[in-house]
């Protein structure tokens, strides 16, 4: 019997697909998307690593292997994303645990989510920038205030500490949201037993967070590995990173086949940790959710003078990070910051306005047709895997995340390899720059449009279709406006990441489209810091603009009884 219980589900899978005409369309239509933009340029970046004149071979991979730099390189990026994987997520959690458990006010609250958010939505360097503009040799702090000369600020301790400030807000949301899910009568009932806070943190608390605090851990892992600017910046020769190397292999030695293969080095630890993340994102609801009380009574976790205290170390952490970005304008607003010329002027404003048109038309083109793609992509994958029953459906899922999953320096060489020759030449255009995009970024799109399926009864549905309407009418008329914070939370997102991004899109940008993030790059390396600085400042703003616009709209297109989302980035 089980067997043909199996055999009849498979068939009902295939039934659904030839009865269901749009569902049949959408399911080719993403595969070929995804066959075409994930799996064919994963597999060609794999081909040239394991392979020599056509024919598998091991000579390319061992001549790098053989190489000291490679293995200091991978221990450096392991070690790096481990370090920045427990400090970001210790930072994360008590950050997260404070504005939980403190019952801080509204406003509290959400000045620390404003501050805290900044990293989030500025190009990742951007701290790399200001620890610079602080530490460096000419910098506010050790040259201005302590007379420092040629302070070296450079190294694998500035990567960590940049690092670390850049994604531990990734910990903070995600461990806002798990702290938020726990019951407070769980803990009420510990205290009732003659508990002490300490052990209820210990014993209750803490356990209930482990989910949340491995899978922040695991995210900021990724983040790291994936990251190659910021130690491109400030670690250079003196602590080199794989994302780093592949891409100088690339652009400097002109070695599409060595960068394939560090690529291929990188992408073990990567996909590694994106089948953990998976694993421990699965065990989440069966640990950390219990049942609701039937009144809501506020957490006890934390004293007075504790609450006081823990607020006070989040304030000046978010004061500390504020002052990054302070700096970050009054570098932006002097004609020479560090060379003695402290002139107020605009000038590095009319010349990203001038020579650096260009590259803001590019940008805002590409970041707003890849969030309309992005979005569309999100939404149809999220919707046809959450709600819809068909062959491959899993499958599908988990290949629209692979992309996602692997580090921007992985997807850009496979991207640059894949669609520089025919059958399918893409280089040079802005479409390369927006599939790429899109198959790394929408996938944010894909988890809010989850994330919200899951709480519409299938029956509301059923209904619909009972009275004779369509799968398409029902997803247009019924579906979409339940899920419109999934779809606004992918427009968003998308948007943001197409503005902010460089670790793909640098190896896909050409003479004919550029983007601002790789106009930075170039102003820092030339040590135009004020230029740099102006484009970065452009940038934030833009990009808060657009997220608090989007965060509005959530708030106002909440359905009744529908999931409460308010920020673009799931809380």
């Amino acid at each position: 019997m089980p067997v043909v219980a199996r055999i009849k589900k498979k068939s009902d899978t295939f039934g659904n697909l030839i009865e269901d005409p749009a569902l049949l369309l959408s399911v080719v239509v993403i595969w070929a998307f995804l066959g075409l933009f994930v799996i064919w340029p994963l597999a060609k970046i794999l081909f040239m690593a394991f392979s020599d004149a056509g024919r598998l071979s091991l000579t390319g991979v061992g001549a790098i292997l053989s190489k000291k730099y490679t293995w200091v390189a991978a221990r450096n990026s392991i070690l790096l994303g481990a370090l920045v994987g427990f400090c970001g997520t210790a930072l994360g959690f008590f950050f997260a645990f404070t504005a939980v458990r403190a019952n801080l006010s509204k406003g509290w609250s959400r000045l620390l989510d404003w501050v805290i958010i900044l990293p989030l939505i500025s190009p990742p360097f951007t701290m790399a920038i200001t620890i610079i503009f602080s530490f460096g040799p000419r910098g506010l702090i050790t040259h201005d205030l302590l007379g420092m000369d040629h302070f070296r600020v450079y190294g694998m301790w500035s990567t960590l500490f940049a690092e670390t400030i850049t994604y531990f807000p990734i910990a903070y949301i995600t461990l806002k949201g798990i702290l938020a899910g726990i019951d407070p009568t769980v803990e009420d009932m510990a205290f009732s037993l003659g508990s002490s806070r300490w052990q209820v943190f210990r014993k209750v608390t803490l356990p209930l967070s482990t989910p949340g605090l491995a899978n922040s851990f695991l995210l900021l892992f990724a983040a790291s590995l994936a990251d190659f600017a910021t130690p491109l910046i400030l670690a250079g020769n003196r602590f080199p990173v794989l994302p780093t190397e592949a891409f100088l292999q690339i652009t400097g030695l002109f070695d599409l086949k060595g960068g394939a293969v560090l690529s291929s080095v990188l992408l073990v630890p990567s996909f590694t940790v994106f089948l953990l993340q998976r694993y421990w994102v699965a065990r989440r609801n069966y640990v950390t959710i219990t049942g609701k009380s039937g009144s809501q009574t506020k957490f006890k976790s934390v004293g007075n003078i504790t609450k006081y205290f823990f607020l006070l170390i989040c304030v000046l952490t978010a004061l500390f990070i504020l002052y990054f970005y302070v700096l970050l304008l009054y570098a932006s607003l002097v004609d020479a910051f560090g060379a003695g010329n402290q002139r107020i002027t605009l000038n590095n404003y009319r010349m990203i306005l001038t020579s650096g048109r260009m590259a803001i038309a590019d940008t805002l083109l590409i970041a707003y047709v890849g969030m309309l793609l992005g979005c569309l992509f999100g939404v149809v994958v999220g919707y046809i895997t959450a709600k819809k029953k068909y062959f491959s459906r899993k499958l599908m899922e988990f290949v629209a995340m692979i992309n996602y999953a692997l580090p921007g320096t992985i997807v850009g060489i496979a991207f640059l390899i894949t669609f520089n020759n025919r059958p399918l030449v893409l280089t040079g255009t802005a479409l390369i720059i927006i599939l790429c995009n899109v198959s790394k970024y929408g996938a944010y799109g894909i988890r809010s449009t989850v994330a919200i399926l899951q709480q519409i009864h299938p029956s509301i549905e059923e209904a619909s279709q009972s009275l004779g309407a369509t799968s398409t009418l029902t997803f247009r008329r019924i579906t979409i406006p339940l899920i419109l914070p999934g779809l606004f939370s992918g427009l968003g997102v998308v948007f943001i990441r197409s503005m902010t991004a460089i670790s793909a899109t640098i190896f896909l940008v050409s003479l004919n489209w550029t983007l601002i993030t790789v106009r930075i790059l170039e102003n820092m390396t030339e040590l135009h810091l004020g230029v740099a600085a102006a484009f970065s400042v452009f940038v934030v703003v833009v990009v808060f603009v657009v997220t608090t616009g989007i965060s509005f709209f959530l708030k106002m297109l909440r359905q009744p009884g529908g999931m409460r989302v308010t920020s673009l980035f799931g809380s």
